[in-house]
């Protein structure tokens, strides 16, 4: 397995985990579980960490180029990353398979941002360690 796909696999299992805690803390699971027909918040923590996994492939496969230079940057540019996963997924993808208005911001939306912020900065600075790591 190529080193990019390894640190987009870690990367987005570390970031949905911390994430997967996050929304489980406040009850947003089985919102997630609702996208494949379940209301288990067990089932929507599933359903978040493949997610989470699939958005770090999409970072780390064509993306590589970005995780180069200082760990940081790395999980800024994933930081950054995080946002815009935000805007399709919560703001657009989410609500638009559920029937419910699109780019909806409140209180729910914002905590959300902050949870994809957080994602995307642990999945850019992990896949940037392992990328290191395994050179």
């Amino acid at each position: 397995m190529s080193v990019r796909a390894v640190a987009g696999i870690v990367g987005g299992l570390a970031g949905g985990l911390v994430f997967g805690i996050l929304m489980a803390m406040m009850g947003m699971l089985p919102m997630i579980a609702s996208l494949v027909g379940s209301t288990s918040a067990g089932v929507g923590f599933l359903v978040h960490m493949v997610i989470s996994v699939l958005i770090g492939l999409a970072l780390t496969i064509p993306g590589a180029a970005l995780l180069q230079g200082s760990v940081m940057k790395s999980a800024l540019v994933g930081a950054l990353y995080g946002m815009l996963w935000w805007v399709l997924g919560p703001l657009l993808i989410m609500p638009a398979m559920m029937g419910m208005p699109l780019f909806a911001l409140g209180a729910a939306s914002v905590t959300s941002l902050v949870g994809h912020v957080i994602y995307g900065f642990i999945l850019g600075l992990v896949a940037a360690l392992v990328v290191r790591r395994r050179r």
